[in-house]
């Protein structure tokens, strides 16, 4: 059996790209058929694969990955320095990787990528996402304000037991079990939530969390402060449900881990949503995000400065560049304020109060 040349074979992968750029430049079509009909099952049906297995197959298939890729690189400088190699074999090179680059871009998206083209949950609670006003963010300040210190209070009330991370991880499908019955559109079947080896890595290049698409595993840094890892991997899971940009996943997160009954994971949610609205209304407004937060209880107070002590232990001159890298790649993916559109959640949740008045 002939196999087709390497010209032809990465152009015609080339010309399936194109066709998957083409499908998802229209987010009905995209929310209606892929991100309803084909990837529910197609996720549900990866993370049965991979959820049973108790540790992150994920992290390992990166490891392979980035060793595979800086051997190749090697030994193509090696060979070029050498000058073994002739001008057909470096043409030939050439379409081979195009072709590698172009099997990567199908399998992403075929697997999950397409989702960052939907309408999304906007579209599926009926709100409303605009700019909203000065006065609009100070009202949801002082909402998370008061909501953030109240569970915060009924942590210490409860005992504040601390979970292990299999309990942690066992509790977020209760929370999205529990929305489901107010949002079906939210089940939760299959988990598939690990613990990332590379959380140390983590720490210093600014990540707490991914969502692997290609193993259909919610990978959680489980080396950050406590209080923050609930809201990660309920951030981690609406990924996995198919909520690809980052201000949808904070939103559905928030959304379950409002719908716990453990005082913890309503705190984690509230406390990170806080931040990113107070940040907001800072850049706006700085003398009024300063008043609020005087308002914040001694208990919050203090986990914010083991927050911020975390993060300066772990301050290095790469971080920057990861982030930037990051931020690129989220601009490319629907989402043109980079890494700052986590924080456009901030829109989700005044036009979700706005149509159900209450947060």
């Amino acid at each position: 059996m002939r196999y087709p040349s390497a010209p032809v074979r990465a152009l015609t992968l080339t010309g399936i790209c194109i066709l998957i750029h083409i499908y998802a430049r229209n987010p009905e079509r995209v929310e209606s058929g892929y991100s309803t009909q084909f990837y529910p099952l197609f996720g549900s049906f990866l993370r049965q694969i991979t959820g049973f297995v108790p540790f992150s197959i994920g992290d390992i298939f990166y490891a392979m990955l980035i060793g595979w890729l800086l051997y190749a690189l090697m030994k193509k400088l090696f060979r070029l320095f050498r000058k073994k190699e002739k001008e057909t074999s470096e043409a030939r090179w050439y379409w081979i990787w195009l072709s590698r680059l172009a099997i990567v871009y199908i399998v992403f998206n075929l697997f999950w990528g397409v989702n960052y083209n939907r309408t999304g949950a906007a579209g599926q609670l009926g709100i409303t996402v605009r700019d909203y006003t000065v006065e609009e963010l100070k009202d949801l300040n002082c909402v998370l304000l008061d909501s953030m210190n109240h569970n915060r209070a009924a942590m210490a009330v409860s005992g504040n037991r601390k979970k292990s991370k299999k309990e942690m991880f066992e509790h977020v499908s209760v929370t999205y079990q529990a929305l489901q019955k107010k949002y079906p559109f939210l089940g939760y079947q299959n988990p598939s939530i690990k613990s990332s080896f590379w959380g140390w890595f983590g720490n210093y290049a600014g990540f707490t969390g991914y969502y692997n698409p290609f193993t259909g595993e919610a990978q959680v840094n489980t080396t950050v402060p406590d209080f923050l890892q609930p809201f990660i991997a309920c951030h981690e899971v609406a990924h996995q449900l198919g909520y690809a940009r980052e201000n949808e996943a904070n939103f559905v997160g928030f959304l379950a881990a409002r719908a716990s009954p453990d005082p913890s994971f309503r705190y984690s949610a509230y406390l990170d949503l806080f931040t990113y609205a107070n940040r907001s209304l800072y850049a706006l407004d700085s003398i009024a995000a300063e008043l609020v937060r005087r308002d914040m209880s001694r208990d919050v107070k203090n986990d914010i400065a083991e927050w911020v002590r975390f993060s300066r232990k772990h301050r290095n001159p790469i971080e920057p560049l990861i982030r930037w890298a990051y931020g690129k790649y989220l601009e490319g993916n629907q989402q043109p304020k980079g890494i700052f559109s986590y924080d456009e959640v901030t829109a989700y949740l005044v036009a979700y109060r706005k149509k159900f008045g209450n947060l």
